[in-house]
């Protein structure tokens, strides 16, 4: 199994983020191929020493890491990865981390 974790930051404007996140951007993740799972965060996300600055973080699971690069080479990859950009223009923004894990 392969992830992709997404990671936020505070927005400026929470609740257009919120809106704009929920309501077009998670649909067109959904419609990605080869998407197993799709988990986002909810409440306040904290560290072991307190609060973050971190807003919200998506998790994606795939097959592999292969199966993570043909869903965003896709047509629906491209328009999830374009739509990113409305929400979340600036990179520094955001974080994205892909990785194959394995149980121990």
């Amino acid at each position: 199994m392969a992830r992709m974790v997404v990671i936020y930051w505070t927005p400026k404007d929470v609740e257009a983020f919120d809106r704009h996140y929920f309501q077009i951007h998670v649909p067109l993740a959904k419609k990605l191929p080869g998407l197993r799972n799709y988990e986002v965060s909810d409440g306040p996300i904290a560290t072991p020493v307190g609060n973050s600055d971190v807003f919200r973080i998506g998790t994606l699971y795939f097959d592999d890491l292969a199966a993570i690069e043909r869903a965003f080479a896709s047509p629906e990859g491209q328009a999830a990865g374009a739509d990113r950009r409305i929400f979340a223009p600036d990179d520094s923004g955001v974080q994205m981390y892909l990785f194959d894990n394995r149980e121990v």
